[in-house]
């Protein structure tokens, strides 16, 4: 037997009933020849780290438009906090870590510069809409390796464009995903928010407090807790009515308070008027697309390649790129 092939008898062995075990896996668009030593989901969680739009991830905003300081979040410490609870809960829970893992860390591949607010402006810009969890399934699938993809498992893709809402995810590992990724946001974007004193500790509503905990880590364990108890041999994740209730607090309160705050989001009409000042810039001047994005110009037209571009692009880059296309440069005597 191949080292994988032991690693797939150990799942069958010592995982739950309702894991997704790598040998039962609906397998590739393409198919292709098994790894020796890792399972398909293991592969897939390597092919999302070694890709040019997972390191991307850290030149991206989570929810403070480059911010001076070096703690504050990126995408990509985002997503990898979200990679360790979803995890963490499905060690729990004897379900598929290796699954989990790739879907936590592909989740947000398909994320725009400047967070929500660069999500905001290309839905209103592309025709037919845009959101970045079909965004990142589209990533993995058509934009990476020169227009080849990943070649994810089902699954894995499956669990990227259910990550955020509608259709739960078909499995278990999908959805501790859904929720790992509420779970991180909603608690480091309060610790963001404290450090930028947008918040003070005594505006969290005590109520929210009083069942989650009054610090950062103390919420994670409680809400981390919780979903593992609250899950045990069901057939979906899920969390209790006490918790859920806490957490749907704190989203609100961010929301009211954080995502909307005038301080926080003050330059984000500034970010969505650069990438509409590009959009329309590529729209007119195609030819000027970088040669990855020709092919898909040709097959499916030039707004689909333009969107493709610019949802690509990291915070700094489309900043650079305006600068280039729009301000004008000093005159220098050679």
């Amino acid at each position: 037997m191949t080292l994988r092939e032991q690693m797939q008898e150990r799942e069958r062995a010592t995982l739950s009933p309702l894991a997704c075990l790598s040998a039962e896996s609906r397998g590739r668009a393409r198919p292709e020849e098994e790894c020796d030593i890792r399972t398909p989901f293991q592969r897939d969680t390597d092919r999302i780290v070694y890709s040019k739009a997972f390191r991307r991830l850290k030149h991206k905003t989570q929810v403070f438009l480059q911010p001076e300081g070096d703690h504050y979040r990126t995408r990509m410490t985002h997503t990898l906090e979200v990679s360790r609870i979803a995890r963490t809960i499905a060690r729990a829970l004897a379900l598929n870590e290796d699954l989990a893992e790739a879907v936590a860390l592909g989740h947000d591949l398909g994320h725009t510069p400047f967070g929500h607010a660069g999500e905001r402006l290309l839905n209103e810009m592309t025709p037919g809409g845009f959101a970045h969890y079909k965004q990142s399934v589209r990533v993995v699938e058509r934009l990476e390796k020169g227009g080849a993809g990943l070649n994810l498992t089902w699954e894995v893709r499956n669990g990227i464009v259910c990550h955020t809402k509608g259709t739960p995810a078909a499995t278990l590992e999908g959805q501790i995903v859904r929720l790992a990724d509420h779970i991180a946001y909603i608690n480091h974007d309060i610790e963001d928010a404290l450090r930028g004193d947008i918040i003070r500790p005594m505006d969290i509503p005590l109520a929210a407090s009083q069942t989650l905990g009054f610090t950062h880590s103390q919420r994670i364990n409680t809400l981390v807790i919780d979903a593992i108890q609250a899950s045990q041999g069901q057939r979906e994740i899920c969390q209790s009515p006490e918790v859920g209730e806490a957490m749907l607090a704190l989203k609100d309160f961010m929301f009211e308070n954080v995502y909307t705050s005038p301080i926080a989001k003050g330059e984000e009409g500034k970010a969505q008027d650069m990438l509409r000042s590009l959009f329309e810039y590529y729209q007119k001047h195609p030819d000027e697309l970088p040669d990855d994005f020709q092919s898909i110009r040709a097959k499916e037209g030039t707004d689909r390649a333009v969107c493709d571009y610019i949802a690509g692009m990291t915070d700094p880059f489309a900043v650079d790129r305006y600068k280039e296309l729009f301000i004008p440069k000093g005159w220098t005597v050679l």
